[in-house]
């Protein structure tokens, strides 16, 4: 049985951008590179039947549950990052099942040395979300797609370029509660007509593509999952 871990942490007072927090956080991605193949131990897992996602089932649903987020999403986050690997660290230390940076980790006191440990490290990911959600501050009749979408490109792209973008949509008349067109800022955001704009405060963004396809991809494999399992 996998061990329970109690954590305490203190929220930053002031948020500038995701990836820390401060310096941490300043629009860089949490892990831009894919991560390393999980061995083949990991897959054995996963082909398990045992779970209907991944043997880490229990344990993501009652971490996510007890955070108020859907499980599932939280396993299509995992299987993008590490294919359901628990030891796997990508080149950029980028660690466990959700890929967690410990640089994150410590903004939620959290030592790098239990970063691995899986329940900690869903712990991690359902916290850093959280509080992308509180700090993008998106009015309640937000669909859940475009929620979603905007807190998952954040996790993944940088809540400063993410809110960059959304000013730039406020600028030119549009919704910046969309994803669609905040998706569509994000591409101009490499252009000198938007990053030179007087509401842009993170520069260029050239990781866009990357962003984007993560966001397609974990939100299509969530679609897969709540098909599969019941919340």
């Amino acid at each position: 049985m996998l061990r329970k871990t109690v954590l305490t942490f203190a929220f930053l007072t002031a948020l500038t951008t995701f990836y820390g927090f401060n310096a941490t956080f300043d629009g860089s991605t949490l892990n831009r590179e894919p991560a390393a193949e999980p061995s083949d131990g990991g897959l054995e897992l996963f082909r398990e039947r045992e779970c209907v996602i991944s043997p880490y089932d229990p344990l993501i649903r009652n971490v996510s549950e007890q955070a108020g987020n859907d499980w599932r999403l939280l396993s299509a986050i995992a299987y993008h990052e590490s294919r359901f690997t628990p030891d796997i660290v990508s080149r950029r230390g980028a660690r466990g099942l959700m890929q967690i940076m410990p640089v994150v980790a410590r903004q939620f006191n959290v030592p790098a040395d239990e970063v691995l440990d899986p329940e900690t490290n869903v712990w991690l990911a359902n916290q850093l979300l959280n509080r992308i959600d509180k700090t993008l501050r998106l009015p309640a009749g937000v669909p859940f797609r475009d929620r979603m979408s905007l807190i998952l490109a954040s996790y993944n792209g940088g809540i400063g370029h993410v809110t960059d973008a959304r000013r730039l949509a406020r600028q030119h008349g549009e919704n910046p509660d969309s994803w669609d067109v905040v998706s569509r800022y994000l591409r101009l955001k490499a252009e000198p007509e938007y990053y030179q704009s007087e509401v842009v405060r993170y520069g260029r963004f050239t990781g866009s593509r990357q962003t984007l396809a993560y966001v397609r991809d974990v939100m299509g494999r969530y679609d897969k999952y709540c098909r599969l399992a019941e919340r």
